[in-house]
């Protein structure tokens, strides 16, 4: 048997989906008996969402004051101790995953695999490197514990399924004084989270400034689409750094995703070619998105936005 421990991911109030895209990548494995770990301050709602994904074998709650705010400093002596009956320990390749998942693998004395997107046998596994350009495939030590992430944009959430029994999991261990939470601030917002959304509208630098972009958040909104941005409208200052898709940003893979004045350099495409529909606008008819588009407008922006709109609102 192989014992996967999964590190579920959630705000306090619910799982993020991506806990259960792990849970996927994780029931691929032979003879797998799955646990998802919530830590937490006090976890009793995530645990039972965790419970009711379709694989799942067991969770485990893990409720200490400490862990009101997801410290990685914090919750990774945590894990390690969890990890000791597993031999698996998965992450996904979130920014949560990705600050965690590093410190469980060096407390552990192993090498991290990372972005996992396919699995081959229980040690073998694919992941994309290169900017997505080429797939390598990688075998971990068979008898050493494996600590991976799990690149979410390749695999679909598991689906609801029976309750897992959920147990209450004291642990013992002295956490680190030398990261503490501050605070945290986000955009607010009703609109999905970029990373989880099954509709992305994202715009780049032909946008030509901030207030221009306020174009993408009308459109989106009439589709209940997120909205992200190109690295070079990023840097342009059209938009924050946590809109930014691409290999540098966020990762996605929404049903549909429309690329507005995007020229589609490499490292862009990285982020979106997961994505089940590409939606392009650009006036430059030779641009690299058309390569990669299911659907293409060559043309005004500026033009074509608005017209788009009012055709969605109709």
């Amino acid at each position: 048997m192989n014992k996967v421990l999964i590190v579920g991911e959630h705000d306090g109030r619910t799982l993020n989906p991506a806990t259960a895209k792990c849970v996927t990548c994780a029931s691929t494995i032979p003879d797998a008996h799955i646990t998802i770990a919530v830590l937490g301050a006090d976890t009793a709602a995530v645990a039972a969402q965790a419970a009711a994904v379709a694989g799942v074998n067991a969770v485990l709650r893990i409720d200490r004051p400490e862990n009101e705010h997801p410290l990685a400093a914090t919750f990774a002596p945590q894990v390690v101790a969890l990890s000791a009956d597993y031999s698996h320990i998965f992450g996904p390749s979130t920014s949560f995953g990705k600050d965690l998942m590093p410190r469980v693998a060096a407390l552990l004395g192993v090498a991290q695999v990372s972005d996992l997107m396919a699995v081959e046998n229980a040690h073998r596994f694919r992941r994309p490197i290169y900017a997505g350009n080429a797939i390598i495939t990688v075998e971990a030590v068979a008898s050493r514990k494996l600590v991976a992430t799990v690149r979410v944009a390749s695999f679909e959430a598991a689906a609801a399924g029976p309750a897992a029994p959920i147990e209450t999991k004291p642990l013992s261990v002295d956490l680190p004084s030398h990261t503490r939470y501050v605070g945290a601030k986000s955009g607010s917002t009703d609109r999905p989270d970029l990373q989880t959304a099954s509709r992305v509208v994202s715009g780049g630098r032909a946008l030509g400034s901030a207030e221009n972009f306020k174009m993408l958040f009308s459109l989106a909104d009439k589709i209940g689409a997120a909205v992200g941005a190109s690295r070079a409208a990023v840097d342009a200052g059209y938009a924050p750094n946590e809109m930014q898709v691409g290999q540098t940003g966020k990762i996605i893979s929404p049903e549909m995703y429309i690329a507005v004045g995007i020229s589609g350099a490499i490292q862009h495409l990285t982020g979106i070619k997961d994505a089940r529909t590409i939606v392009a606008i650009n006036k430059d008819g030779e641009a690299p998105i058309f390569e990669v588009a299911d659907v293409g407008l060559v043309g005004d922006l500026f033009q074509i936005l608005p017209e788009l709109e009012r055709l969605v609102g109709a």
